[in-house]
């Protein structure tokens, strides 16, 4: 069953002249602009006494506005024990390192064993919460930082936060081929046109923006710095392949092995059986939904990650680069 909403103000002085989705979205603000906006154009909202379906229309002081929404219920999931690395913890927020392996929300072939699972389990409370508080993902084998919300305040402020690019996410990744500068890729990311599992660089697709900048180069490869603009799934992935320097272990999007002449064992045996893509969410800041207070966490790199640059770092002493 669904769950019936009722939200009734008068339009103050302040927000005379505003458009009615602005005006709502500062009116009801525990509610994301986007479902406000869907139920201006579902015909759920009256402005003094008369439906209206056009988000653009404008208010003036005194008018009463009443929205009729609906919120459709979720599916329902289980909480599972699963461990939780929590780098911090309030009344409204938490951060998580995720390790590699572990699928951010249940879907096809993956019913649970999720990180929603184990937040259920955690905080039994927030399946009041959308998604359970999920307001942005990471790949299974990727690793790092993420916030998750704990009430729907929360939630409604952070993904707006994160509509209007106002949370930073920075990451570090290993990718094949030396670069000797940093840049900026700029290619908008859709479905691939034949590979319907994979995202790809289409004309047709989302804005997406990822810069880079170099941390260390060595023979074959290079540990990169990257901060994302947008969020795309795969986005980084997709991104690298796409400047032919494609993430170690993303066999996806061409992360093959691709070891430097002459390398030793022990790097052979290292690029060979890293089985992920080389990528860590290593940093994450955002005003806090609540205090508007700017806060910023660091995630230590993984001890794969760490223990393929320092094999790298090995190979580059014994075969000196310029």
């Amino acid at each position: 069953m669904s769950e019936q909403i009722v939200l009734t103000s008068e339009i103050p002085v302040n927000l005379n002249g505003k458009r009615l989705d602005q005006a709502i979205a500062e009116l009801f603000p525990d509610y994301s602009r986007s479902r406000l906006k869907g139920w201006i154009e579902d015909g759920r909202v009256v402005l003094d006494g008369k439906p209206c379906n056009v988000p653009r229309e404008k208010v003036l002081a005194g008018m009463v506005v009443t929205v009729n929404g609906e919120l459709a219920e979720e599916q329902r999931f289980e909480g599972q024990d699963i461990a939780l690395t929590i780098v911090y913890e309030d009344d409204h927020i938490l951060v998580v390192n995720k390790p590699a392996g572990l699928v951010v929300h249940p879907g096809a072939g993956m019913p649970d064993g999720t990180l929603l699972n184990a937040l259920l389990h955690y905080f039994p409370a927030i399946d009041q919460v959308p998604r359970a508080g999920i307001i942005h993902r990471l790949d299974k084998d990727t690793t790092g930082l993420m916030v998750v919300a704990k009430t729907v305040p929360a939630q409604t402020h952070l993904v707006d936060a994160m509509q209007n690019r106002e949370i930073t996410r920075e990451y570090e990744a290993v990718c094949n081929g030396p670069m000797t500068a940093g840049g900026v890729v700029d290619e908008p990311i859709g479905r691939h046109p034949t590979k319907r599992t994979h995202m790809g660089v289409v004309a047709n697709g989302r804005p997406a923006v990822t810069h880079y900048r170099v941390i260390e180069r060595f023979r074959a490869h290079t540990h990169l710095r990257l901060r994302l603009e947008t969020g795309r799934t795969h986005q980084i992935r997709v991104h690298m392949a796409h400047i032919r320097h494609p993430l170690v272990g993303d066999f996806t999007y061409g992360g093959r092995p691709r070891p430097p002449r002459s390398a030793s064992p022990e790097l052979l045996d290292t690029l060979r059986g890293f089985k992920r893509q080389a990528l860590h969410a290593a940093r994450l800041s955002l005003h806090h939904p609540i205090s508007g207070e700017w806060m910023s966490w660091d995630a230590p790199l993984p001890a794969d990650f760490v223990a393929l640059v320092e094999q790298l770092r090995l190979d580059r002493k014994e075969h000196p680069i310029d």
